[in-house]
């Protein structure tokens, strides 16, 4: 169908509701109902481990200029402005900075919508009604004079599926990696925290009477050594230097690294160092040297660069990547960095009488490789499914401009 058939709307028109919680903040409770502010909605998600909660009683009190429901679409009004995701269950409060919208189902696809604000268009229309000096952001009163171009409401449908099978997609992979990454959490805990690793004959080791010796740490398996960190791992220091061409290089910026996940999945290709850059190889591990980022442990996925102000570890056997990765990755761990850290304005981690001091229970060499060659697997899967989370988030990127400007025409079922 032709771009010449789409209607240029007000986009309160095609609304059914419009929920602004804006200038209320509702009391917090240990208990109670998930409620989402603008930090928890980010590159189309919804984030429900940075809600907080309120109770039933406050829930009735604050929630009284609409409940949000499962399928409305929510966007950031500031801090940042213009974040987009769609709600995907019920029994949720709102609270500021959140504006809460219900498309007319007769005029407007919700899937639609949450793609046109998401697009450069919906976005540009957005920035060009922002206000503000040090924190910018859009009033109600501006946001509700936006105009949305939109086609007929079956072709609406027609470009919201083909956008939304890439994020399901996406989605999925996402689930698959935390699902693997469960299970080598999971397994590690089992083998080197509970110490119940298999024996010769395939049972448990400690709770099938395997013998345990007194340590430093404690009792440990008999055969086990109680090692520090900078005994058992190196730090590589191999850099580059300032103006070195690197030839499309991958970069690896520290303050992308997620959080609560083994494997990078956000970089950059880089062809000039400007300054100087540690080089990493696959499977090194990355962690981030200053207090802020102690948290972010990853596994480098391909050969590539990043900040000096990150730590490449690598262990001082191939055998050794899984073990090390789960063994930096351990709250334990985070909390030695920040006991040994050094600096008042922004605390950073040392190595040597530092985190490298920190004692572990080291396996024997048999165990780990074991332990490696089930665990490994699970890693190149999350890497291969990054990869390919990359790859559909680009697709669609590259989709989403032309879908909503008419240029790529999509089939109309029926």
């Amino acid at each position: 169908m032709s771009y010449d058939t789409w209607e240029k709307r007000n986009i309160m028109e095609c609304l059914d509701k419009l929920i602004d919680y804006r200038g209320k903040t509702p009391k917090k409770s240990e208990e109670g109902i998930l409620t989402l502010s603008a930090k928890s909605v980010k590159n189309s998600n919804i984030d429900y481990s940075l809600a907080y909660r309120i109770s039933s009683d406050e829930y009735k009190k604050f929630m009284v200029r609409g409940i949000p429901f499962k399928g409305d679409i929510l966007i950031t009004t500031e801090a940042p402005m213009g974040q987009v995701a769609k709600l995907n269950r019920n029994g949720i409060a709102i609270a500021q900075r959140l504006l809460t919208l219900r498309p007319n189902p007769k005029i407007l696809y919700n899937d639609y919508l949450l793609y046109y604000l998401q697009s450069p268009k919906g976005q540009a229309k957005l920035k060009a009604r922002e206000s503000g000096s040090t924190v910018t952001g859009i009033k109600q009163s501006e946001f509700r004079k936006i105009d949305i171009e939109m086609p007929p409401l079956s072709e609406q449908k027609a470009i919201a599926n083909i956008l939304s099978s890439l994020d399901d997609k996406i989605e999925l992979n996402n689930k698959i990696n935390k699902n693997l990454e469960e299970m080598a959490q999971a397994l590690y805990k089992q083998w080197f925290v509970d110490f119940e690793f298999p024996n010769e004959d395939g049972e448990p080791y400690k709770s099938s009477g395997g013998e345990m010796i007194e340590s430093e740490l404690g009792l440990i398996p008999k055969g086990w050594e109680v090692n520090k960190l900078k005994v058992v791992i190196d730090i590589v220091k191999e850099s580059t230097k300032p103006g070195e061409t690197l030839k499309n290089r991958v970069y690896t910026p520290i303050d992308v690294l997620p959080r609560k996940q083994l494997i990078i999945d956000d970089y950059k290709s880089y062809e000039e160092a400007k300054s100087s850059l540690l080089l990493y190889q696959k499977y090194d591990i990355l962690i981030g040297a200053m207090r802020v980022y102690f948290h972010r442990v990853n596994l480098a996925p391909f050969n590539g660069i990043t900040r000096t102000t990150t730590f490449v570890i690598r262990g001082k056997e191939k055998c050794d990547v899984s073990f090390n990765l789960l063994t930096l990755n351990q709250d334990s761990t985070i909390e030695y960095a920040n006991g040994t850290s050094r600096g008042s304005t922004m605390p950073y981690a040392i190595w040597e009488n530092g985190l490298g001091e920190m004692e572990i229970a080291f396996p024997s060499n048999e165990i780990r490789k074991t332990f490696n060659e089930l665990v490994l697997p699970m890693l190149d899967e999350m890497i291969i499914k990054t990869r390919e989370n990359r790859r559909l988030s680009r697709l669609r990127d590259t989709l989403l401009p032309k879908l909503m400007s008419g240029e790529i025409e999509v089939p109309i079922e029926g």
